[in-house]
């Protein structure tokens, strides 16, 4: 039981887990979790942590085959700039390890921005808190229980 199911069921918002067999060579955990789970590439979306105008942190939600636009998620968060956050910070400030991020159930709940692709899906996958492990829910039950925005967020 992940931080992030026992907020969803605090929460009292629809949910359902989907385990995998993870391998620790896969060079892209959402794409393996898109692939084992036999799922629509573009309804799986990783989560990806920068930090603006290198002060605070903020969670970008994208596609696992999209490419995050610093730029896009700097002015959604209403920052002059964006950068991926360093990965020991990433794995200190929300109690995840990489590959296992959650958007859901942080340590520090992290300003969040879901892509707006997410919209046009009745149901979407991010991980859960573990590798080898994702969560379904309604994009508006995910913008619930972290407070985002939608946004374009990916790069073109």
């Amino acid at each position: 039981m992940t931080p992030a199911i026992k907020l969803l069921q605090k929460l009292k918002l629809a949910h359902t887990i989907h385990e995998y067999q993870h391998e620790p060579g896969a060079q892209s955990y959402g794409l393996e979790a898109a692939e084992k789970l036999g799922l629509n590439p573009a309804q799986v979306f990783k989560t990806l942590v920068v930090q603006l105008d290198n002060k605070e942190l903020a969670v970008g939600i994208i596609p696992v085959e999209a490419k995050l636009s610093m730029k896009l998620i700097a002015k959604a968060a209403k920052a002059k700039k964006a950068a991926m956050a360093d990965p020991v910070l990433v794995e200190r400030t929300t109690g995840y390890v990489l590959g296992g991020v959650s958007p859901l159930g942080q340590k520090k709940r992290l300003k969040t921005v879901i892509d707006q692709s997410a919209e046009s899906f009745d149901c979407i996958y991010v991980s859960a808190g573990k590798r080898g492990m994702d969560l379904e829910l309604s994009p508006k039950d995910l913008q619930t229980a972290t407070s985002a925005i939608f946004a374009e967020l990916m790069q073109t």
